[in-house]
């Protein structure tokens, strides 16, 4: 019988590298996220310079991964509605009976996530708790009794150095705002809480930095000309998604819980290649 990985965010980016990664890596899945198909409008999004959305929908990532071999479960997920959250659970426990991996990979990124202090408000903070804090919680808790009750599971949580450090420079210089790096700080704490409390009955749970990543809403937010200036230092979304598949399959991968594991040297520490 095939494992289930349940990647939030997949429509696009990190989420849609991930799920790719998975299938390959001989996982059926769940895919959720807000757009099912491309072009589709939300409010509290990125979008282009134009005021289009970013490219890139459900039903793609699930088109790729079917290719690979991979059933795929499409499911539609607003993390800023808690109903919606559950339902989506209980849609991937009704269809599997089981999830093996859950990627909480799915964020906030409303055009007032990096606002500075002075302009920052309550509204937002609202939202970013809902989003960083409240939607995940809900959605391991929901899944986790399936996984108590298999003897397993793995739950990959993923953090920025935003959440663990100070910025280098203020939100409007090119540094991040309090509402981006207290979201991020609640994601850090919450694998340790996991491995510490749910280790003994066989679940897993890391904390993941993917580091600076070249994904449609990075180019949007910075340019072309921020892109070509972090060339150097950012990589593709298939680095941190083959980092999540060997922390989901290798055996010596429980030896990193209780720890931020930063993505891009861990790949090159442990030899992990990623596909394209």
């Amino acid at each position: 019988m095939k494992k289930i990985a349940f990647i939030t965010g997949a429509s696009r980016g990190i989420g849609r590298a991930t799920a790719i990664a998975f299938a390959r890596a001989g996982f059926d899945l769940a895919i959720s996220a807000r757009t099912l198909e491309t072009g589709e409008v939300f409010q509290h999004s990125v979008r282009k310079a134009d005021g289009r959305p970013l490219d890139g929908s459900l039903n793609a990532t699930a088109d790729a991964a079917r290719k690979l071999g991979a059933q795929v479960l499409v499911v539609r997920m607003d993390l800023l509605d808690n109903n919606s959250v559950i339902n989506a659970a209980q849609q991937v426990l009704d269809h599997y009976g089981r999830v093996d991996v859950l990627i909480n990979n799915a964020i906030y990124q409303g055009a007032d996530l990096n606002h500075t202090f002075m302009e920052l408000q309550p509204e937002t903070l609202e939202r970013v708790a809902q989003g960083y804090i409240l939607a995940p919680f809900i959605l391991t808790r929901k899944l986790m009794p399936a996984m108590l009750e298999q003897g397993a599971g793995v739950v990959i949580n993923i953090t920025s150095g935003a959440g663990e450090k100070d910025p280098p420079f203020a939100a409007d210089k090119g540094g991040w705002g309090y509402g981006y790096g207290a979201g991020k700080a609640a994601v850090s704490r919450l694998s340790g809480v996991l491995s510490r409390e749910l280790g003994e009955q066989g679940i897993q749970a890391f904390t993941v930095n993917p580091g600076v990543i070249t994904t449609e809403t990075l180019k949007e937010t910075i340019g072309e000309k921020g892109v070509l200036a972090l060339s150097n230092c950012s990589a593709a979304p298939e680095i941190p998604a083959a980092v999540f598949v060997w922390l989901a399959t290798n055996t010596t991968a429980t030896n990193y819980q209780m720890c931020t594991i930063n993505a891009q040297p861990f790949a090159i520490e442990k030899n992990i290649k990623a596909e394209s």
